[in-house]
């Protein structure tokens, strides 16, 4: 691998970048390892690295750049926040760009939700706003467990790792508490092999017996959590009526429903926040990532009737994180006003269905899912013997090459899901027709080329440059 253009010294400067990382840096390094780019200057969905080479962006952040790189909104909010004089740091005192943002962010909420809603300002990263809320329905309720679901992901400490369903990450820690583990409705791998609205039906009828079940071994738990779209499990939406049934099983028996908005929020799936599809109202949402403009913010927002914490129950010097608030303001406002979830939606479905047909002459994409423009490509081998309910056995290896190929052509695209064999678009919500249609151009000749040549090996970095973004 090597990178050629810019020079300190003797020395290209993209690759000595890199080799610095890579003796700098731990070896827990994720996105690095995916894309060995050095990105210089990025606008909208386009990044251009040290190599002078652009790319088309459907990562955004693990979505949290719903606008892109470096939009004139986000930016203006920024500058024009640097250039009054107000303070970038104050705990979780108040300010008037703390104020705006929450009244921007209760304006883009639900309404009958944010009526009586509180907002508790976390440490910066999704990760505690998790803990934030576990640990409110905690002392709310005075339980400790908590239900959660296969395929979810929370975060990485301690708690919402507890609650999160990759074992690869929690097999060497300890356990983060006492969790049960659900079966997520997963249309095409149905954990109880029948797929469909049926595997849906089942897995809500398995978690209201079991909750009942006196010897079923769960003691009453503190909250559900769930995402109404897994992400990182491999971009897996919850069926509407099933998401209602999670609402009523709970609800009957007093148990609060935490819905994770992380990566669904700010208009990503075609809807502000995900729960809306379904009309569900949660006892408490946990939001991040778009939601501070490109900056880090975290925050819990839930029913008035569960604020019983002491003040300092949970805590953390950066919750007063006042560029992002200015820029999380001008994000949310922004996708309101120019109609950019209703874009999403109409993008979204437009990138699926050519994906989905596709498949026929592209028999190693399996499954074609997601909401919006949170959309999710699973690869599976052809040749491989299906299961109960018809599916292909993933392949993670053809899913490694086609990420490399899509990053030869420009584009640059991640994996996930229970295998790493999906791939995941998470494309800006200001993408354009002609941006659409090139990442689908892109990305199907990838998985094309990936597919045929199934011994290729190499670095994307070497391969030959694809058409400029």
């Amino acid at each position: 691998m090597t990178l050629t253009v810019g020079t300190v010294g003797a020395a290209p400067v993209g690759d000595a970048i890199l080799r610095r990382q890579r003796i700098r840096e731990s070896a827990a390094r994720t996105y690095a390892r995916s894309f060995p780019i050095v990105p210089v200057r990025a606008n909208g969905m386009t990044v251009e690295g040290a190599d002078g080479r652009r790319y088309l962006d459907c990562l955004s952040g693990a979505g949290t750049l719903a606008l892109g790189h470096n939009h004139p909104v986000v930016l203006e909010a920024i500058r024009r926040t640097l250039d009054s004089g107000a303070p970038l740091h104050l705990l979780d005192l108040a300010t008037a760009e703390k104020d705006d943002f929450t009244t921007a962010l209760l304006a883009s909420l639900p309404p009958a939700f944010a009526a009586n809603a509180r907002i508790h300002f976390c440490g910066p990263a999704g990760t505690d706003a998790v803990e934030a809320a576990l640990k409110l329905m905690q002392t709310a309720t005075g339980r400790r467990g908590a239900l959660a679901f296969t395929g979810a992901y929370h975060g990485m400490t301690a708690g919402a790792l507890a609650v999160t369903g990759n074992v690869a990450v929690k097999e060497p820690l300890p356990s983060g508490g006492e969790v049960t583990r659900l079966p997520f409705p997963y249309a095409y791998r149905c954990p109880f092999g029948v797929g469909g609205e049926r595997g849906a039906e089942l897995s809500a009828a398995y978690t209201e017996r079991l909750l009942d079940d006196p010897s079923g071994g769960v003691l009453p738990p503190a909250a559900m959590i769930v995402e109404a779209v897994q992400g990182e499990g491999g971009v897996v939406p919850a069926p509407d009526g099933w998401l209602r049934a999670m609402r009523r099983i709970t609800a009957e028996r007093g148990i609060p429903l935490i819905v994770d908005e992380v990566q669904t929020g700010v208009g990503r799936t075609g809807a502000m926040w995900a729960v809306e599809h379904s009309g569900v109202m949660p006892d408490a949402m946990v939001l991040s990532k778009a939601i501070g403009g490109s900056l880090p913010l975290a925050v819990v927002v839930y029913r008035e009737e569960y604020d019983g914490w002491r003040p300092g129950a949970h805590t953390g010097t950066f919750r007063g994180n006042t560029l992002a608030m200015a820029a999380g303001a001008a994000t949310l406002r922004f996708v309101a006003d120019h109609g950019l979830v209703a874009r999403a939606a109409t993008v979204g479905a437009r990138m699926a269905a050519r994906l989905d047909g596709a498949r026929g002459r592209l028999p190693v994409i399996g499954d074609v899912r997601g909401r919006g423009l949170m959309l999710g490509v699973e690869l599976v081998d052809p040749a491989g013997t299906p299961d109960s309910c018809g599916a292909l056995p993933p392949d993670p290896r053809l899913a490694v090459r086609v990420r490399e190929a899509c990053l030869a052509r420009g584009l640059i695209v991640e994996l996930g899901g229970r295998h790493d064999a999906v791939l995941r678009l998470l494309p800006p919500l200001t993408i354009t027709d002609e941006q659409a249609e090139a990442v689908l151009d892109r990305l199907l000749d990838a998985i094309e080329n990936a597919a045929t040549a199934p011994s290729a090996t190499g670095s994307a970095a070497t391969a030959p440059a694809g058409n400029p973004a």
